[in-house]
């Protein structure tokens, strides 16, 4: 009989489930967005656990779960943004303490992982590559990061070589988007609107040594709309000096040789972003997740449970933490 790997990933604005079969195919992949009131630009870490907590049984029931759950070999959970100490967010215990108590009472595998990991993983799959050594941007609502990242046992160990020192790159699309009266999140939004743009405004890039910021250049967007910038053009220019400021950093400090290079997070799916990026770090063999794996989910944490239960020997000794 077959078994099956389960993910779970509580983020700060998305709940996500993932089963996946023992050759690795997509079973189930569910997902639901958080509620943000119209104008708001996020959620205290209480309502969104509780948005969680209403959430989780729903994407169960959406994904057949009496039908997965009785062979479930293995659950893999996010219990933290990153798998670093003192890294810590309230929401990831929603789909934690959920995993654990379900490993405990089908004694199957435990794989405690974070969010970032399962990103990482989740591109890899989507990308289908198994490689050991390489650099990631992790670019998202919650994220602006360049890590250089090894394979290590059943996860990933980093070492980050550049990152945001205020807002995420994602924050700054949500703060400009609000401001534009565009739904939140607004990536997929302000990418549309970018579009029709014929030109775009030359907003700073801000980036020192190994520190990218946003706030000037969110404090100058937000400035030419108030001067009367046109919307569309503005949100172009918002997406270049991401790209542009990423492309700086990357150049500063990375090697000059180049190397192998993921990029994954949500604010990843933008086209103008990646082409841009391709153009212009062409020395770097580039893959990028999946559109539908770029954002939020589970299907990469599920697929370290079922890494994880194949090194196990195929479940040997199941019920407990792995990591």
């Amino acid at each position: 009989m077959s078994s099956f790997f389960l993910g779970l990933d509580t983020s700060c604005y998305t709940t996500s489930l993932a089963v996946l079969d023992e050759q690795g195919g997509l079973v189930a992949d569910r997902r639901q967005m958080l509620t943000v009131k119209g104008g708001e630009k996020g959620l205290r870490q209480s309502e969104a656990l509780f948005q969680h907590v209403q959430a989780l049984p729903q994407l169960f029931a959406l994904a057949g779960g009496g039908a997965f759950l009785q062979e479930t070999a293995a659950v893999a959970a996010s219990s933290r943004p990153r798998s670093v100490e003192g890294s810590y967010m309230p929401v990831f215990l929603a789909g934690a303490s959920l995993a654990r108590s379900l490993a405990a009472g089908l004694q199957a595998l435990y794989v405690d992982s974070s969010h970032q990991e399962g990103h990482i993983m989740a591109g890899l799959k989507s990308a289908g590559l198994d490689w050991q050594e390489f650099w990631v941007f992790h670019i998202s609502g919650g994220t602006t990061e360049i890590l250089q990242v090894f394979r290590e046992g059943r996860g990933f160990r980093v070492r980050i070589a550049a990152a945001s020192q205020d807002l995420s790159a994602g924050q700054f699309i949500d703060r400009i988007g609000v401001k534009l009266g565009l739904p939140f999140p607004a990536g997929k939004h302000l990418e549309e609107l970018g579009r029709r743009a014929p030109e775009s405004l030359d907003l700073p890039v801000a980036v020192t040594g190994d520190r990218i910021s946003f706030s000037g250049p969110e404090t100058r967007a937000a400035r030419l709309l108030a001067e009367g910038a046109p919307p569309e053009i503005l949100a172009r220019s918002v997406e270049e000096c991401i790209a542009r400021s990423l492309v700086k950093a990357a150049r500063e400090n990375l090697p000059g040789e180049g190397g192998k290079a993921l990029f994954v997070g949500g604010v990843m799916a933008n086209r103008r972003i990646k082409d841009w990026l391709l153009k212009e770090l062409q020395g770097f063999e580039a893959a990028f997740a999946s559109p539908s794996l770029s954002g939020d989910n589970a299907v990469g944490l599920a697929e370290m449970a079922r890494l994880a239960w194949l090194a196990e020997g195929r479940g040997a000794g199941t019920g407990r933490d792995e990591r």
